[in-house]
């Protein structure tokens, strides 16, 4: 009984409509636009050992960096970099507990948004995301409509799916990554939701594998439509 207590209890914080927040997650991830969270004091990202990536064009942030902290990312072409951490998983930028390029900051810190890990239903990485993870538990949605409570639980659907069946993607894999798992779920969420030709054909199929497909297609969609509101 007290630890009922004491789960309800963590779960004080708003996180919004849950309908309205996925519309904006997507349309975040589609457009590149930023996002907006109710952070508070908490400063859990920039003290979470992450490494953030910095595009080449964004001059605007790398002329606030200095040039011996950005390291080149691997695996990306060249001009694409990561600002690293310290030895306590602490942005260089985080100054007296306030980032001090905030203005400037790189895209993928504007697009951050704990929340995901909450909709998911999963955490947000080990140890060094401890301080992360106590925020996604306070994160509480709510649900207006019963169109709200479906998409959720698509949402879920996906992530859980993806997970537990990485066989039956190409590669025989998916994302470990918490952040990476979490976008995916949020991109083929509408499978999972049984709209959409793709959605019937794999619930038709009825087969672990049609479902895969379905949802690599949506994933591949939502992706060719990056750039367009």
């Amino acid at each position: 009984m007290k630890k009922q207590h004491e789960v309800k209890r963590q779960r004080d914080l708003p996180a919004g409509d849950f309908s309205s927040w996925l519309r904006h997650a997507r349309n975040a991830l589609r457009t590149d636009g930023g996002t907006d969270v109710a952070c508070g004091e908490c400063i859990g990202c920039c003290t979470s050992s992450y490494f953030i990536h910095i595009r080449p064009e964004e001059w605007d942030v790398l002329s606030r960096i200095a040039k011996d902290i950005p390291v080149a990312a691997p695996g990306l072409p060249q001009g694409h970099v990561l600002l690293g951490y310290d030895r306590k998983g602490v942005c260089p930028m985080l100054v007296e507990r306030k980032c001090s390029i905030y203005e400037h900051r790189p895209s993928t810190c504007r697009q951050y948004d704990c929340r995901v890990f909450a909709a998911v239903g999963i955490a947000a990485g080990g140890d060094d995301r401890a301080w992360i993870n106590r925020r996604v538990r306070r994160w509480e949605f709510s649900y207006p409509t019963k169109g709200d409570r479906d998409e959720h639980r698509a949402v879920q659907a996906a992530a859980t799916f993806i997970r537990e069946h990485a066989e039956c993607f190409p590669g025989g894999r998916t994302p470990s990554d918490p952040s990476q798992l979490a976008v995916l779920a949020l991109k083929a969420c509408g499978v999972f939701l049984g709209e959409g030709e793709a959605s019937a054909a794999a619930a038709g199929a009825g087969a672990d594998i049609a479902i895969a497909d379905a949802v690599v297609a949506a994933c591949r969609e939502f992706d060719a439509r990056r750039g367009r509101t």
